[in-house]
Order: C-alpha cells, then sequence, then structure tokens
C-alpha cells in the first residue's frame, strides 16, 4: 500500500466526518450565535439559556438527519471495504 493510497483513504474519512458533522456543527453555531446576540441585547447572562436551545436544535437536524447519515456512512464503509482487495495488491 503507497503513501498515496492511505491519504487518499484518510483524506475521504475526514471528508465524510466533516459532512456528517458539518450540519449539526452549523445549527449549533447559527442558534449560539442568535442565542448571544439575545443574551447581549437583554443583558441576561444565564448559561441554560445558550445551551438548551442549542442542544435542542442539534438533537432536531440529527433526527431529521439521521437517515441520510446512516445511508451515508453505509456507502463509505460498503465501498471501502468492496476496495480492500485492491488496496492489499
Amino acid at each position: 500500500m503507497s503513501d498515496s493510497i492511505v491519504l487518499d483513504l484518510a483524506r475521504n474519512a475526514l471528508l465524510l466526518a466533516a459532512s456528517l458533522a458539518g450540519p449539526m456543527l452549523l445549527v449549533a453555531l447559527i442558534v449560539g450565535l442568535i442565542i448571544s446576540i439575545l443574551q447581549a441585547v437583554t443583558q441576561i447572562q444565564e448559561q441554560t439559556l445558550a445551551f438548551v436551545p442549542k442542544l435542542a436544535a442539534v438533537a432536531m437536524v440529527f433526527l431529521i438527519g439521521l437517515p441520510w447519515m446512516i445511508q451515508t456512512a453505509v456507502r463509505y464503509t460498503a465501498e471501502l471495504l468492496r476496495s480492500i482487495p485492491n488496496l492489499a495488491s
């Protein structure tokens, strides 16, 4: 197995991880920014006020995107397992 194959496998794995985690991280960022702006405007500095909405929004995105995430991960895993004989030679 050459270095380029290993780097390609690592790159593909990192891209998959980023594409699976990206939507949830983006929603957490947007909700956190909105809550922070509201806290700054109203001068309410409560920690749970920032945590609970982010948790709820990320959970909602996770539940909505779960079928797509599973399908993407299974497709990647099947492709990786199918390519093992080609990688060994």
